[in-house]
């Protein structure tokens, strides 16, 4: 089979279903806080982004192979992966269809492979990838589709900062289908891998940049155009949020991903105000199937972001507004 060069840009349709959570939502009840389990961890954690660059088609070298391997699950497979899922999902109120499931096969088959080639998780069994990448992403699709019937539109557009390996920013396109998402990720490696994925699964609306978010954060082009900025245990919050708040609209929310993140949180505020932003929720809940304390802090952007921030690379690392 020919190799091919995979477009970041590269569009193609894909249908996904509309969950009951947001008639939920629309009633303007927050998202129910579970009490957080005793032990766990935060999820892997991405470095920022490296350098700037725009996005570029990685050299996938034996993609097409890779995913014709990955469409070709084994029953034995399926059977292993699919009841994390299922069971994950409604048990977050965010059912799959089986177009979704399937989605999500491959996308764990693609990361196995490529997982053997480069260094994209730690996580690679079965069960660890379908909770603790699959899931875990997942729950923050009640908090977008509350921002979205808070804005009246249908349509968010997201960065996922630091995606690594595209968590969450994958798994939310799989199953909110009018979502435009941007991966921004610092490897180029990472960004094929992510191309990839995208090509396989079909989908549209998704692109990846490849950048340092400092950089990208001060570039016209990206800079306070996003409805919604998140990531995944990148770094400490007050360092997070010089990454991503100043990606976020006015008006618009950062949704951060952490464990137990109390002391963060009030770690945090001269960050959060300093960067425009206004802590509005603090979300508890043990994943699924897990004992694993999870927090998604939801902050609010009501201001403009200086323009000093964010700071040159490296600086927010090395010296956090505290």
């Amino acid at each position: 089979m020919e190799n091919k060069r995979i477009s970041p840009d590269r569009k193609k349709k894909t249908s996904v279903p509309v969950f009951p959570a947001a008639s939920q939502l629309a009633s303007g009840k927050p998202a129910e806080s579970v009490k957080p389990a005793e032990s766990g961890k935060p999820a892997e954690s991405v470095k920022p982004a490296e350098s700037m660059e725009p996005a570029r088609p990685g050299t996938l070298q034996a993609a097409s192979a890779l995913t014709a391997s990955a469409e070709q699950e084994s029953p034995r497979e399926t059977a292993v992966l699919d009841p994390f899922l299922a069971a994950g999902a409604q048990e977050i109120s965010v059912p799959l269809s089986a177009e979704s499931i399937r989605a999500f096969l491959i996308y764990a088959n693609l990361l196995k492979e490529w997982n053997e080639k480069m260094n994209l998780t730690n996580i690679t069994d079965d069960k660890g990838i379908a909770i603790r990448h699959f899931i875990d992403s997942l729950t923050l699709v009640p908090h977008l589709e509350q921002e979205a019937v808070r804005k009246g539109k249908k349509k968010l557009s997201l960065i996922d900062v630091g995606t690594g390996a595209g968590f969450p920013g994958i798994p939310l396109k799989v199953v909110m289908h009018d979502l435009e998402v941007t991966l921004l990720d610092s490897l180029r490696k990472r960004v094929g891998f992510l191309d990839a994925v995208c090509e396989a699964l079909g989908l549209s609306g998704i692109s990846t940049l490849h950048s340092r978010a400092e950089d990208a954060g001060r570039s016209k082009q990206y800079r306070e155009k996003y409805d919604v900025a998140t990531a995944r245990a990148v770094a400490p919050l007050p360092i997070l949020c010089e990454y991503c708040l100043p990606f976020v609209k006015i008006g618009g929310i950062f949704l951060a991903m952490k464990g137990n993140v109390e002391e963060e949180a009030e770690a945090s505020k001269k960050a959060i105000v300093t960067l425009g932003g206004t802590l509005e929720t603090l979300h508890h809940f043990t994943l699924p199937g897990t004992d694993m304390n999870r927090s998604i802090i939801v902050i609010r952007k009501v201001r403009a972001t200086p323009a000093k921030y964010p700071r040159q690379a490296g600086k927010p690392e090395k010296e956090p507004i505290l």
